[in-house]
């Protein structure tokens, strides 16, 4: 396996990690306005992932910039053909992250509510739109011969790519759900588990037409073999939150992600940007990488830093790991 190859496998593990911890992040946004029932409840579904939510973002961070060091002429097409949707994203998560600390800066109802109106959306909107962007990385997209994007914003708005939208969308609320009743106790843990439910249910519908599509497209039996663990995972976590094992559930909802990551990496391999114009026009881990001795450099980096990093951000998922109830919020008054 050439250096090329193994920073197209690290890149796709860092998706999936970055999917299965923001996944749950973007679910329990989007349950403040589903889910809690009052400020205290709110206040509690915010705590759930208030130590965390910034370092799940790390993920993110990592796969961009490994993107952009190992395969520069994908990023380069990838963010300015994608700069629209990117940017959206970009602006929702500065947001996102304003709004959890701002939050609680004033006590006023009005500036609460706001802030608490932003965490919804900017949960919603990036949740729909990764779909929607890796839908038409699969896909493939109007890539010329000189690596450009020469499409228009509504090429990126097709049926497949708007069915990925909705599969992250609903897959990371199921998973915040199963976070949230992980996480909490009393009426909120019970409504949680109930939400899941229903959750699962709709998620697994969308999970098997966008999956079922993606392999009859383009799909081998490497990516059939995902394809079934996703199914397979999913149906168990729907399962397990239906018996109330939050933990098994939880575990089986990240699984049905990194299967789900996973079938879509290697229904593009070797493309890591497919063209539908031409196929010899598409981006490839061959033409798209840096130069070997980079790769080299980056691998050294990252066999040091990555234990680092997951060392510590599992210590402070393991320092968190306490349940919490509307009793842990203190009076506002």
């Amino acid at each position: 396996m050439e250096l090329h190859d193994v920073w197209f496998v690290v890149i796709a593990v860092l998706w999936t990690g970055y999917f299965f911890l923001e996944g749950f992040d973007f679910g329990v946004g989007i349950l403040t306005k589903l889910l809690a029932r009052g400020r205290a409840e709110k206040r509690v579904l915010i705590n759930t992932i208030g130590p965390v939510w910034d370092g799940n973002e790390v993920w993110l961070l990592a796969a961009g910039g490994a993107t952009f060091a190992a395969f520069p002429d994908w990023y380069a097409t990838l963010f300015s053909g994608f700069y629209l949707p990117l940017l959206v994203i970009l602006v929702s998560l500065i947001v996102r992250g304003v709004a959890f600390e701002y939050r609680v800066k004033r006590a006023e109802e009005r500036w609460q509510r706001n802030w608490e109106h932003a965490i919804f959306w900017t949960s919603l909107v990036p949740a729909v739109l990764w779909g929607v962007a890796f839908g038409n990385i699969v896909r493939g997209v109007k890539i010329d011969a000189e690596m450009e994007y020469v499409g228009t914003l509504g090429d990126l708005l097709n049926p497949y790519a708007l069915l990925g939208g909705l599969v992250t969308l609903s897959l990371f609320t199921f998973h915040g759900a199963v976070f949230a009743a992980l996480k909490t106790v009393g009426d909120i843990r019970g409504r949680a588990r109930g939400l899941a439910l229903k959750l699962g249910l709709a998620t697994a519908v969308l999970a098997v037409g966008f999956l079922s599509w993606t392999q009859a497209d383009k799909g081998d039996g490497a990516s059939l073999a995902a394809l079934l663990v996703a199914v397979v995972a999913l149906l168990g976590a729907v399962g397990a939150i239906r018996t109330g094992r939050e933990g098994w559930s939880f575990g089986l909802s990240g699984v049905t992600i990194a299967a789900t990551v996973a079938m879509l990496f290697l229904t593009l391999f070797p493309n890591v940007m497919p063209s539908s114009l031409n196929e010899a026009w598409s981006l490839t881990v061959t033409n798209a990488s840096s130069s070997p001795y980079t790769l080299k450099i980056m691998t050294w980096c990252a066999v040091i830093a990555t234990p680092l990093v997951m060392i510590y951000q599992g210590w402070t998922y393991w320092v968190f790991r306490k349940r919490i109830g509307t009793q842990h919020i203190a009076d506002p008054h």
